[in-house]
């Protein structure tokens, strides 16, 4: 997890997402930075629009908070959502 959070913390600094950057991220919150797992992380970020992601993710977060079931119609756009976000997959594979 502090190889994402290092990853997000660098984005929302604006700072490029690179090896290096990650590295010395995870280093400085005390872990020993395992090359392997900054690389496959970054090559599952490779293509990925963190600012748009981050957007889907609070859209969805809040969703059940807003008091139950959406429309049927509000449903079907949620699902074509999901269809649209093939290179999010990636991320599902560093948990496992």
């Amino acid at each position: 997890m502090e190889y994402i959070y290092g990853a997000l913390l660098l984005h929302k600094l604006g700072k490029e997402i690179d090896e290096k950057n990650l590295k010395s991220v995870v280093a400085a919150a005390g872990t020993h930075a395992d090359e392997s797992k900054i690389k496959s992380l970054l090559a599952s970020l490779k293509g990925v629009d963190i600012a748009k992601e981050l957007e889907s993710a609070s859209l969805v977060a809040a969703a059940p908070a807003s008091g139950g079931h959406a429309p049927a119609h509000q449903e079907k756009k949620e699902e074509k959502k999901e269809e649209k976000a093939p290179a999010a997959e990636g991320l599902s594979a560093l948990f496992g």
